[in-house]
């Protein structure tokens, strides 16, 4: 394993122990990934060029969604891209309401310098980016404020000339801000930059400063996501990754909301393919009851022939380039080499390196996997959340914090009900009920 610093190596232990997906540090125990790596590299490659890309990924709950998508932004943080992370949910962000999106998607935006939200610094860096072309172009001073000023708005308009046509207010807030920023005023900045950020309710004084009106809607959010991407092209971010995680909550809303988020969907799916927003990677998830079932995609016909790929061959043959991919799912020889890869880091700062080895051995990794499997009814591929947590916090602490701890014979396997996710819980009472059959 290569050096690991122990910021970071910190940061991933303590998500393991509290059961969450580490934000970073991902691609220390990225198992049987590796057959998406060229196909996601060729992806973020042709975003990077100015293209666009869309990719649904197909997983059961606990198949590791999460994991994957955020290994994906690992990724596109290396390739100096943007990454926002939106969870869809029926009552914090309805998909049908675009606005909601977008507000959600400028609260976790990130790049590799700064963490969410980075839309002021990303807003920051762009105007940079506009003086220093206007100085480049060498025909205003540094020292001729008020030239520089006007140079910087006429490339303002220039580079937003497209996005100006649909969604003349995200230029017109852009200038506000500046202006904002200039003269001193930071309480009027901020709250021209959380309308521009899709923020609703901001004062009417600073709209007015912005010459903008009322909150953004439905329709003008694309426009104001082709504006990001130009602000993100011309600040030094070639593009942004954008997940819509756990798209599959849709099936669950009221069926006209749910079919109005479906249609959103299909309009994002083909304003991607026109050409639209360069530079966007958009990446969706979902279960296999969503994209195949009656209550998901398959209830919009064109969403469905959008999305539609065969999943009738053996998954080992599956295309990574294929627009919908499918996980592979754990298998207790994955999860044991996940525990592999989880142990050797961990050992890298143990205070009982030896002891953590010899006592936590692939064996002893493999009789726990195995337990925690057939706790949660025998469905290994849920199984990765929870073997990690014990793993770590049950186990590889007490090894290496107790001389005289051996999990062997000290250490015996729970699972309640207060640590695990709905998923599971029905997982452990499906294997409790007894069927005559």
């Amino acid at each position: 394993m290569n050096a690991v610093s122990p910021a970071r190596r910190r940061e991933v232990l303590d998500a393991l122990r509290r059961g969450a997906v580490p934000a970073a540090g991902l691609d220390l125990f990225a198992v049987g990934l590796d057959r998406f790596t060229a196909a996601i590299g060729d992806d973020l490659a042709t975003v990077a060029a100015g293209g666009a890309v869309f990719k649904a990924v197909r997983g059961e709950y606990g198949s590791g969604k999460t994991f994957f998508t955020r290994w994906i932004a690992e990724q596109a943080k290396r390739a100096n891209l943007a990454t926002a992370e939106v969870q869809i949910s029926e009552n914090e962000t309805p998909l049908h309401k675009l606005e909601t999106v977008y507000r959600r998607l400028t609260e976790r935006l990130a790049t590799s310098a700064f963490p969410p939200s980075a839309l002021r610094p990303v807003v920051d860096g762009w105007f940079y980016a506009l003086e220093e072309d206007a100085l480049a172009a060498g025909e205003v001073r540094a020292d001729d404020a008020a030239g520089l000023d006007w140079a910087v708005a006429t490339l303002l308009d220039q580079r937003l000339t497209e996005v100006s046509r649909t969604a003349p207010a995200f230029a017109a807030a852009l200038r506000g801000y500046r202006a904002a920023t200039a003269a001193g005023e930071p309480a009027t900045a901020d709250a021209v930059l959380a309308w521009l950020g899709g923020q609703p309710h901001v004062a009417a004084a600073a709209r007015r400063v912005a010459g903008v009106r009322g909150d953004l809607d439905h329709f003008a959010a694309l426009s104001f996501l082709q504006g990001l991407l130009t602000v993100l092209r011309d600040s030094g971010h070639p593009g942004l990754l954008l997940v819509l995680d756990e798209v599959e909550t849709l099936q669950r809303v009221r069926s006209d909301a749910r079919d109005k988020a479906l249609n959103a969907l299909r309009q994002l799916i083909d304003e991607v393919h026109s050409g639209r927003f360069p530079g966007l990677y958009l990446v969706i998830t979902g279960t296999p009851a969503f994209y195949d079932g009656p209550q998901g995609v398959q209830r919009l016909a064109p969403l469905a022939q959008r999305l539609a790929v065969d999943f009738s061959t053996e998954a080992r043959f599956d295309n990574p380039r294929a627009v919908q991919i499918r996980l592979p799912g754990f298998t207790v020889d994955s999860l044991v080499e996940l525990g592999g890869r989880v142990r050797d880091l961990y050992v890298t700062g143990s205070t009982a390196p030896d002891r953590v080895r010899s006592l936590a051995d692939d064996g002893y990794l493999r009789q726990l996997a195995e337990a925690v499997a057939g706790g949660l009814g025998g469905k290994v591929g849920i199984a990765p959340r929870l073997f990690l947590k014990k793993l770590v916090g049950d186990v590889l602490d007490r090894i290496d914090q107790f001389p005289d701890f051996d999990p062997r014979r000290h250490y015996a396997l729970t699972l309640s009900s207060a640590e695990m996710s709905d998923v599971e819980r029905n997982a452990t009472r499906a294997d409790e009920i007894s069927l005559d059959v």
